[in-house]
C-alpha cells in the first residue's frame, strides 16, 4: 500500500481517538481496506473491514451522498483543470476533489461532470496519445539523453546509449555486462567527454 505524500493525520498524534482517526480517513478518500491497513500500520490498531464499515454507518459517513450543492463542485472541477490538473483523467480528479476540497460523492457522478466540463480533454485522454510539443535547445551538447534498454537483459544483452538533444547524434549504444552498474555508464560519458 502507497499512502499519499501528505496525509495529514498521519501527522499529528497518534493518541487520537479510533473513531476520529477513521472519519479522517474516509475525508481523506481512502477506502475501508486501505483504512484498515493504516491503522494497523501506523497507529497499530486492529480492526476488520466489516467493524470500519459499521463505525462508519454509526458516524453516519455515506461515500455516495454528495455533501455539497453541485455548483460548489463544479466550482472546484474548474479550479483543479485550469492549474496543473489539465492532464488528469476522472480517477486523479475524484481523488483531488475529495482530499483537497473535502467532497464525498461518487466517482460516476464526477465522470459525467468531467465529461460535461471538459469534452475536449476527456476526448484526448481517451484516445491515449501524447500531444507532440516544440523540443528546442540552445545548441550541441547542451543536453544529453541517456537511457537503457532492458527487453533483451534476460538473454545477457542490456544495452544503454545517449543522444545528443539538439543534433539527434548517437553519442553511444554500447552493451555491457550490466544496466544496473553505474560506473559502467559513467565510464560511456567519460569516453565520449574523452573523445570530443
Amino acid at each position: 500500500m502507497v499512502l499519499s505524500v501528505y496525509t495529514p493525520a498521519l501527522h499529528r498524534n497518534n493518541n487520537m481517538p479510533r473513531n476520529e482517526l477513521i472519519s479522517r480517513y474516509f475525508a481523506q478518500g481512502y477506502t475501508n481496506k486501505e483504512i484498515s491497513q493504516v491503522l494497523m500500520a501506523v497507529h497499530i490498531i486492529s480492526i476488520s473491514i466489516s467493524q470500519i464499515q459499521r463505525i462508519l454507518r454509526s458516524l453516519k459517513l455515506k461515500r455516495r451522498k454528495v455533501n455539497l450543492p453541485l455548483p460548489g463542485i463544479i466550482c472546484a472541477i474548474y479550479k483543479i483543470i485550469e492549474n496543473s490538473g489539465q492532464c488528469l483523467g476522472y480517477h486523479a480528479v475524484w481523488k483531488r476533489l475529495t482530499t483537497e476540497f473535502g467532497f464525498v460523492f461518487p466517482r460516476k457522478s464526477e465522470m459525467e461532470l468531467l465529461r460535461m466540463i471538459d469534452p475536449d480533454g476527456v476526448a484526448r485522454r481517451r484516445k491515449i496519445r501524447l500531444i507532440r510539443r516544440r523540443y528546442t535547445i540552445p545548441g550541441p551538447n547542451f543536453v544529453w539523453h541517456i537511457d537503457g534498454y532492458d527487453k533483451l537483459n534476460p538473454f545477457g544483452f542490456p544495452i544503454h546509449g545517449a543522444i545528443d538533444g539538439f543534433s539527434r547524434r548517437i553519442l553511444w549504444l554500447k552493451v555491457d555486462p550490466s544496466n544496473k552498474n553505474p560506473q559502467i555508464i559513467l565510464r560511456g560519458i567519460f569516453w565520449i567527454l574523452l573523445n570530443n
